[in-house]
């Protein structure tokens, strides 16, 4: 085990882990982050979805150990009260449905709309297709989108 330091959610934790120990599971097992899923756990799905400064990044399949001095964002850190306009979006088009993808969308559409705060819906779809919801609600994630960038990000 080697100590590693975190800048995750504008903290700073120290973490007693193996070196190619996952980012998901630093999260989630020693610093009690739950809001970033678990799924495939090999990158592909986009459930584990964390900003790392302000890039869309899989948290399954990055050790910790390569983060360095690099700051992490999870869902929780997005906003104190969960009223972030991507998170108020989501509510107001009712996006999620079993949720479980959820804080990867959002996360994966902060970072679009960090970068083009006025997107086309083929912006929107390019940006996005990575991220997999398992019910299907893309409609409604395009236009909480939209409704985000008219909230302004």
């Amino acid at each position: 085990m080697t100590s590693y330091i975190l800048n995750v959610n504008g903290g700073r934790y120290e973490v007693d882990i193996a070196e190619d120990t996952p980012l998901l599971w630093v999260l989630r097992d020693n610093l009690g982050l739950t809001g970033t899923k678990y799924s495939c756990g090999k990158g592909l799905c986009g459930s584990c979805t964390v900003l790392i400064d302000g890039e869309p990044i899989r948290s399954c399949t990055l050790p910790a150990s390569q983060i360095g001095d690099r700051v992490v964002i999870t869902i929780e850190g997005l906003s104190q009260d969960g009223n972030h306009p991507v998170q108020q979006a989501w509510l107001d088009e009712h996006v999620t449905q079993c949720g479980y993808c959820q804080p990867g969308q959002i996360l994966n559409a902060v970072a679009l709309l960090q970068k083009n705060p006025n997107p086309s819906d083929e912006d929107i779809d390019k940006a996005m297709k990575n991220v997999l919801c398992r019910c299907g609600t893309y409609q409604r994630i395009r236009k909480a989108i939209h409704t985000a960038a008219e909230m302004g990000v």
